[in-house]
């Protein structure tokens, strides 16, 4: 072989190579962004439309398309995990499965998603494995995945491109403030704190109405996050920078209470701790801290948490130390205080933003326009081919005959769908259809049925066609759904937001003692408001600074959540009283009751009652607030008639006691302070209201059972009782709802009026009243009687606002028609 033969190189082989030089840096900085954007987009941050992450997206899908509703049953959770896997998901069983578990776990989300069967974990241990647990959806999650074959998302490959997948949810709720998030993706991270789904809604619902409210308006709704736990809120700043920025912080606090737990031995009782905060890590710090004596003060913690009595921690305290002390130090160095912060980072067609309340409400709102929109779409073209195809029958069953014969004369079917679509001018979808049009339809029933599909959907055509060309009209649409599914799903608020309160923990011996001096003299001036729907908070009257106390207006901003029940002026530090329906004073010092800002004030903020104060069933609840330093008498009323007025000053020297004996089957329905010259008004379901000097009744010891106050008629009992002042009387109007007693209560809205009570004649105690609302037809009891000073405040059973008609009815005049129901009425802030 020649040299020359031997250095040729081989043309197959070099043809084949391809060889390239790449730079290694910008070939990894190509590989990295691609990773970050597949972990940003495809993992770790929600859609800000519907709040879920791809994985639980895919989650909530399957289980819909595998039919795992609320009325079946609960199948295995290795199932799903598999199917999920399978067919949308291809990254590992581990991560599917933890979605699925976090989405079943009532304390982490604040409307789970998923019904799980099993162990599914709690805050100190995780979930058993997935071949032990069974999960199905839950109702709130049908309410996420609705209408998916209504084209009202769009749908994207699989993995594969074997399937497809929404590409978004529905989310009939905004999802990503209610359940809130977390998530740490490559460069950046989100963490968002659940909310109430009611208030949540409440500000959507008012953006939809008003698109250019500002933050401060949609937090007259969403005064501060929810969580699923409970606890308190403390200090409120950073909740306000988080809304307007998307980053803040804020400090979350356990609810504890003082509580004799034995004879000679005082406890800290925790009843709730901050979100994701388990109970077991509290004592695990409680124990490090009393051996490393950061802590003292403390016998032993005992963990009684069950699950019919739920968490309870008791903390037992050593004799001769502070509890206030003790829990000071608690909050400083164990998780009984701990903080959140408020990363809201979400996907913004397709893109990661920080978004604030505001803004995360505005593109949940945009995203349930479309989806009605196009819902509504999708509904009308369906609606048009079928009354396409309608008329097409009609056509042929008037003249049946002739059609039969068009078909008998034809040679086959494509030269009879050509004979009837010449003779009858039909389309060609209507000439198949009657081909296959079944003899049985040939009756003349079916004829009817046909003409009403007919109008049926010539109605619905015209109503969706309405609908779609009017932007108020879905806006609208959109709103009232929302209202429905908040009615269904929402739930009282957990968590109490306050201010915090000054810590004297970690601070030197002298500075300690300062500020224990200074909280020992201070007494500030304080307002007391009792909602109608049983919660109670403050607001502070003086601000004290670090020198001299100044004296701030009182509250002028109005709550737009609840109507004010009971209003009573003293200080942090006074001890006042609560009346019950069982004719119970209970003692209680306002000092530990949540602080509104007097600018800003939120009821639906304060704390319900009814978890406040130790109450003797669910069935008692709170009629008033009194002064117990006061020397006015308490004016009170019974179901029955029967009125009383207490003595002054005849206190017994407990917690709580009885100021009056009550017969069998009465209860109080009214309890005030008042003086001599005050009027004591009763409105009976009847209709029949009496007012009379509170002269007329003489004070009575706490023991005693009272007199009569008002004549009722046979089978009729007192609604509503109230005193009122000389200076109130010229401004009072009255308020009554009247109702059916036939009806359902909560069916019926009813039918209200307005009028001035100076139109009401005074008349002696123990008569009969006089007319306060002529009854409709199908009417004949009051449901609902106010008497206060204007204007009045209408409020539905959940403390959303109702409107009234206007005042300056005839005081026997009959009411105005409601379209919603209303659970109370009270004055305004």
């Amino acid at each position: 072989m020649s040299r020359s033969d031997s250095t040729t190189p081989d043309t197959s082989t070099a043809s084949t190579e391809r060889i390239e030089d790449v730079d290694v840096s910008v070939e990894m900085q190509g590989s990295f962004l691609e990773y970050a954007y597949s972990v940003i987009y495809s993992r770790a941050l929600p859609d800000a439309r519907d709040g879920l992450k791809p994985v639980q997206r895919r989650i909530l899908y399957q289980m819909n398309e595998m039919g795992l509703r609320p009325d079946k049953g609960h199948v295995k959770s290795a199932r799903v995990v598999g199917e999920v896997m399978g067919k949308l998901h291809p990254h590992g069983d581990t991560a599917i499965y933890d979605a699925l578990v976090r989405m079943a776990q009532s304390f982490s989300l604040r409307v789970p998603l998923i019904d799980g069967h099993g162990n599914f974990g709690s805050l100190d241990d995780g979930p058993a494995a997935p071949r032990y647990t069974e999960a199905r959806l839950a109702a709130p999650a049908l309410a996420m995945t609705e209408n998916l074959d209504e084209d009202v998302v769009d749908f994207v490959p699989n993995y594969d491109n074997q399937l497809t997948q929404p590409d978004v949810l529905p989310a009939a709720y905004p999802n990503l403030l209610v359940n809130g998030t977390s998530g740490i993706a490559v460069g950046m991270a989100t963490n968002m704190a659940p909310h109430n789904l009611i208030e949540v809604v409440g500000a959507a619902r008012h953006l939809l109405a008003h698109p250019n409210a500002t933050l401060d308006d949609v937090m007259e709704f969403v005064p501060g996050p929810d969580l699923p736990t409970g606890g308190t809120i403390v200090g409120l700043a950073g909740i306000k920078d988080a809304y307007s920025t998307g980053r803040g912080s804020f400090k979350t606090r356990a609810r504890v209470s003082v509580e004799s737990i034995s004879a000679r031995k005082t406890g800290l009782v925790v009843t709730e701790l901050p979100y994701l905060v388990g109970p077991e890590k509290v004592i695990e710090k409680i124990k490090d801290g009393v051996n490393s004596k950061k802590l003292s003060g403390i016998s032993d913690v005992t963990d009684l948490t069950d699950r019919t009595k739920g968490l309870r921690l008791v903390i037992g305290i050593k004799t001769g130390f502070s509890p206030d002390a003790v829990l000071e130090q608690l909050y400083r160095y164990t998780p009984l205080e701990d903080s959140f912060n408020i990363n809201a980072v979400a996907l913004v067609n397709g893109a990661p933003q920080t978004l604030g309340l505001l803004e995360l409400l505005h593109v949940y709102v945009n995203h349930r326009i479309e989806v009605v929109t196009r819902r509504s779409a999708y509904r009308l073209a369906r609606r048009k081919e079928r009354l396409h195809l309608v008329l097409g029958l009609l056509v042929a069953i008037l003249d049946i005959d002739e059609v039969i014969q068009v078909i008998r004369a034809s040679d086959d079917t494509e030269q009879a769908r050509a004979k009837l679509i010449d003779v009858f001018d039909l389309s060609q979808i209507q000439a198949e259809y009657i081909l296959e049009l079944r003899l049985r339809r040939l009756t003349k029933f079916s004829r009817i049925e046909l003409e009403a599909e007919r109008d049926q959907l010539v109605a619905e055509i015209a109503k969706l066609e309405k609908l779609l060309s009017s932007k108020a009209a879905i806006r609208s649409l959109v709103s009232e759904e929302l209202g429905a599914v908040a009615e269904k799903f929402g739930t009282p608020r957990r968590t109490v937001l306050t201010e915090a309160k000054p810590s004297i923990a970690g601070l030197s011996v002298a500075a300690a003692k300062r500020q224990a001096a200074v909280l020992e003299v201070q007494d500030i001036a304080t307002r007391i408001f009792l909602s109608a729907t049983g919660r109670i908070a403050r607001v502070d009257l003086v601000a004290v600074d670090d020198s001299l106390p100044q004296r701030i207006q009182p509250p002028q901003r109005r709550s737009k959540h609840d109507a004010v029940l009971s209003t009573l002026d003293t200080t942090s530090r006074t001890e006042v009283g609560a009346v019950t329906n069982r004719g119970r004073l209970i003692r209680f010092s306002p000092v530990d009751l949540p602080v509104m800002p007097p600018t800003s004030i939120q009821l639906a903020a304060g704390v319900r009652i009814s978890e406040y104060l130790v109450l003797s069933d669910k069935k008692e609840h709170v009629l008033g607030i009194i002064s117990l330093d006061s020397d006015r008498a308490i004016a009170l009323a019974t179901r029955q008639g029967v009125v009383k007025r207490v003595t002054p000053g005849d206190w017994a020297n407990k917690p709580d006691f009885e100021i009056v004996a009550l017969k069998p089957k009465d209860e109080v329905v009214g309890a005030v302070q008042g003086g001599e010259d005050d009027d004591l008004v009763f409105i009976t379901s009847d209709a029949q209201l009496l007012r009379f000097t509170a002269s007329g009744v003489r004070p009575q010891g706490r023991a005693a059972g009272g007199m009569a106050g008002i004549k009722l008629a046979p089978g009729e009992t007192v609604v509503f009782f109230t005193s009122l002042s000389t200076d109130d009387v010229a401004t009072a109007i009255v308020a009554t709802v009247a109702a059916s007693s036939q009806t359902l209560p909560g069916t019926d809205p009813g039918s209200a009026k307005l009028s001035d009570f100076s139109e009401y004649p005074a008349k002696g105690r123990a008569t009969g009243g006089v007319r306060a609302q002529r009854f409709l037809k199908g009417e004949d009891t009051l449901a609902v009687a106010w008497v206060g000073p204007a204007p009045a405040r209408a409020v539905g059973p959940d403390g959303t606002p109702r409107a009234l008609p206007e005042s300056g009815s005839r005081r026997d005049a009959s009411g105005v028609m409601l379209d919603a129901i209303i659970g109370a009425i009270g004055s305004e802030i």
